[in-house]
């Protein structure tokens, strides 16, 4: 190699390292630019208008539900002062065409008993759901719960149920008096029933979940909450007082695990509804201070006072991923109530923290 090769190589060199030194992060960020400016084309001429209400109900991978969560996030409790319920007077009345629809269910029921075929349905006093309305506080934006309920019956529950039964014109009471973009609006009649759901873990951190016996009206053999209980107006109302959905709540913990109060914590974490049944629940978390699920399965076993709800309680590990799984197994994922895993998520939620949650989730989803 000459004197002269060996000069212009060393200027090339020195010159390659100037011209990285002062363009390469321009070159990268003009290729940045065209790149994004590409995709940002090409998503233009794909993309298709879409539309769709600003609230959904709760969903988890392929698990999809219809239980929309109208207050709370399961990361701050709602404080039992922050609840104010208020009972209406006046009794729910049914449209003429389905009150004819109630006297069929009460005339059946008299009819069975009648012939001795079975035990009729007893016609419970229930309430009605007017309005939940939703406010802050001025201060810290605590979240203040405003339930207004009106007296109803077993029977008009069960004659509301029959939201696609046809009516003489055609419609049904879903298509005429319910709106799929306004689903807090709804008529009292179409929501006699408000309800708390419990999930229960244990001191040994296992939450309890139940499967409903295949002897109820309503969703059986389905599995649920750990705790599932409806307002009464004969038991929840002492008095002229409006009933406290803590205090039901407790009931329910005692008839349904036969636990009392000092045996475990209690958070209120949201206000969740069914839009396709019309069911209303505050969805509870109760935390046993010393019991773990051996100990409860024990007490359980000594009796309980509403054992026939119930036939299958399994005890679930307490953890993201665990829970998560276990509401996406093949076995279980078709045969959810609407309202139990929104319950179990928020109790995730309440434990563990969102992120660490959502995350668990996520990869449990990707890994089916």
């Amino acid at each position: 190699m000459s004197g002269i090769d060996l000069g212009n190589g060393v200027v090339g060199a020195i010159l390659g390292v100037v011209f990285a030194t002062l363009f390469q992060q321009w070159t990268q960020d003009i290729w940045f630019r065209v790149r994004r400016r590409s995709a940002g084309m090409v998503r233009s001429l794909t993309y298709r208008e879409q539309q769709g209400p600003a609230w959904s109900t709760f969903s988890l991978g392929p698990l999809h539900t219809s239980a929309l969560v109208v207050e709370g996030d399961g990361d701050r409790a709602i404080a039992p002062e922050s609840v104010h319920v208020q009972v209406l007077t006046e009794d729910v009345e049914l449209p003429a065409e389905m009150a004819g629809w109630r006297a069929e269910i009460e005339a059946e029921e008299r009819r069975a008993e009648a012939a001795g075929e079975r035990r009729p349905v007893w016609n419970g006093q229930r309430y009605a759901v007017e309005s939940l309305e939703v406010t802050r506080t001025a201060l810290d934006e605590q979240p203040e719960v405003h339930l207004r309920l009106r007296p109803t019956d077993y029977y008009t529950f069960l004659a509301a149920q029959q939201l696609d039964r046809r009516m003489t014109d055609g419609s049904t009471p879903r298509t005429r008096y319910l709106d799929a973009e306004q689903p807090l609006a709804a008529p009292a009649f179409l929501q006699c029933s408000f309800a708390v759901n419990i999930a229960v873990v244990t001191s040994d951190h296992l939450l309890a979940v139940s499967r409903r016996s295949s002897r109820v009206r309503l969703a059986p053999g389905m599995w649920n909450s750990s705790v599932n209980e409806g307002l009464a107006r004969h038991i929840d109302s002492s008095g002229r007082n409006a009933p406290d959905v803590y205090a039901v709540a407790r009931r329910g913990m005692r008839e349904e695990m036969s636990l009392e109060p000092h045996e475990y914590t209690l958070d209120l974490l949201a206000f969740v509804l069914d839009v396709d049944k019309r069911h209303w629940s505050a969805h509870f978390y109760a935390r046993l201070t010393d019991m773990t699920g051996d100990h409860l399965r024990s007490r359980m076993s000594r009796g309980v006072a509403d054992r026939w709800e119930h036939e299958t309680m399994d005890n679930v590990p307490f953890r993201s991923a665990d829970v998560t799984r276990y509401l996406l197994r093949p076995d279980r994922i078709h045969r959810w109530a609407p309202l139990a895993p929104s319950l179990f998520h928020l109790a995730l939620v309440h434990v563990h923290g969102r992120a660490s949650v959502e995350r668990a989730e996520a990869q449990a989803v990707r890994r089916l």
